[in-house]
């Protein structure tokens, strides 16, 4: 400890006091601490551990009108798409810490590892402290405004209530739980602007280590020139940061492709098999004897793709066929390569504001499992809608797709706790209301982080030193049922 005798007895005083130790002490009292570190108000290494169930609302299997009735035999030469078993896509409403906490701690956790686990995660997470996040919806020919909601205006206040300070927060404790739901070779690519760029950055450096940066990608995300007025130079691109979890990580090469005046030009021979090849000459293609390399067409995959992209189809231009209003929409181009270049056919990939669901549709369009979530009702309505657009033109093509649900977590409506198929017996109502029941004080007791009990008439749980009483699922709480 390298504290003089001073240090020491202003130390003592201090605690003495009830006063906290001026920042110096961290760094005398603990040697290893980071050399650098991002400090914010109510900066907490806590993180959400609450596990609650998902309920689900929706399962989409096929595109609709299209069901294939369990007489149809298929031939060998049945080219349609079909569903494919086993995993099941997730399309989650509720507020990401929640979802993200009961998939890290949750039962659906072993369910991600029979998956070979959390290869990808791609965020673009609301970085505009000034956005309004209404938008303009449009149904047949009209066109209405669509307000946030209370839960979304509360996350709004929440994310920025405090300006940086909390924005920081809420980030931070995400990132660490999508860090501990990450495998081991898997990857995570954080979508941010000028904003916040310089926090993101500090952030992922605690989060992940800085040894485990991978690249500061510059998206160039519009053409042209807007602001000509402004006193400062146009701003063109967004940050893209890449991390992985380890030193272990799924990289694949991608490459621009070569333009056809360039293929004219360059290959502009054909040898006796049909092949187009170049005759380039120069040191860097002479073999030892002397000898000219033949450098052929279908040898040469393209230029390497660098950090910089500011290729033209990698914008969302207004005139885009993809563009479907919802006002932070990505190009389906930007995701591909993002989701070809860190995960392999098969793979589980997610995106935790998932917006519009375009991570999720070129996902599942590449053959990768995909969990998505998103606290706007209007965000899990887009997407759905989308997704199952993907499953119709993928089975139009032949190709095979998957099923998705739809789960709720945080919104527990009480119908599903109390209506009954009536077709029934009444035996086998009166016992799946009691399963209802008591699967409904288990997640009542779940979310207060209670224990359940069993050694009383009236009490169902134990909190601490305190008795937890649950109301009936089916009426309000009354004095009667206090007393």
């Amino acid at each position: 400890m390298r504290l003089t005798d001073n240090e020491k007895r202003d130390a003592i005083k201090f605690l003495q006091e009830g006063k906290p130790l001026p920042d110096k002490y961290r760094f005398l009292l603990f040697a290893d601490d980071r050399e650098v570190e991002l400090v914010w108000d109510g900066k907490t290494q806590e993180v959400c551990n609450l596990v609650l169930p998902f309920q689900t609302i929706e399962h989409i299997d096929e595109p609709r009108g299209e069901r294939i009735t369990k007489e149809k035999q298929y031939d060998l030469f049945d080219t349609s798409g079909r569903q494919i078993k086993g995993w099941t896509n997730k399309l989650i409403w509720g507020d990401n810490k929640l979802i993200l906490s009961s998939l890290k701690n949750g039962p659906m956790r072993r369910e991600i590892e029979k998956q070979g686990g959390l290869k990808l995660i791609y965020i673009d997470p609301p970085f505009d402290v000034g956005a309004d996040f209404s938008m303009d919806v449009e149904i047949g020919e009209e066109s209405f405004t669509k307000k946030p909601s209370v839960i979304e205006e509360v996350a709004y206040r929440d994310t920025w209530g405090k300006g940086a300070d909390s924005f920081i927060a809420m980030i931070y404790e995400r990132l660490k739980l999508m860090h501990g739901l990450l495998a081991d070779d898997g990857s995570i690519y954080v979508h941010c602007d000028w904003r916040v760029n310089s926090y993101m950055r500090l952030v992922l450096d605690e989060v992940f280590g800085s040894s485990n940066f991978r690249n500061d990608i510059v998206w160039k995300k519009y053409s042209g020139v807007k602001n000509q007025a402004s006193k400062k130079f146009t701003t063109q691109t967004d940050s893209i940061f890449w991390y992985s979890k380890s030193e272990s990580i799924i990289f694949n090469q991608q490459y621009k492709s070569m333009s056809e005046d360039y293929i004219e030009h360059e290959y502009k021979y054909v040898d006796e098999n049909g092949r187009r090849y170049a005759k380039l000459r120069g040191r860097a293609y002479q073999n030892k004897g002397g000898e000219t390399k033949i450098k052929y067409l279908d040898e040469n995959p393209g230029t390497p793709i660098t950090s910089l992209w500011d290729e033209n189809n990698m914008q969302l231009n207004t005139s885009s066929d993809e563009r479907i209003g919802y006002p932070t929409q990505k190009p389906e181009t930007l995701l591909e390569r993002i989701i070809k270049t860190s995960s392999n056919e098969g793979d589980l990939v997610a995106d935790f504001f998932c917006g519009s669901g375009t991570t999720l549709a070129v996902a599942e369009k590449l053959g990768r499992k995909w969990i998505g979530a998103d606290l706007g009702r209007f965000a899990i309505h887009t997407s759905r809608k989308r997704l199952i657009q993907v499953q119709r033109e993928m089975k139009k093509e032949g190709k095979d797709f998957r099923a998705f649900e739809i789960l709720n977590l945080g919104k527990y409506e009480r119908e599903h706790y109390i209506n009954v198929d009536v077709d029934i017996r009444e035996q086998e109502k009166q016992q799946i209301l009691e399963n209802k029941e008591k699967q409904f004080i288990e997640l009542i007791l779940s979310a207060y982080n209670a224990q359940a009990v069993n050694s009383y008439n009236s009490f169902v749980g134990k909190k601490r030193d305190r008795l937890v009483a649950v109301g009936p699922v089916n009426t309000p709480v009354s004095a009667a049922f206090v007393d």
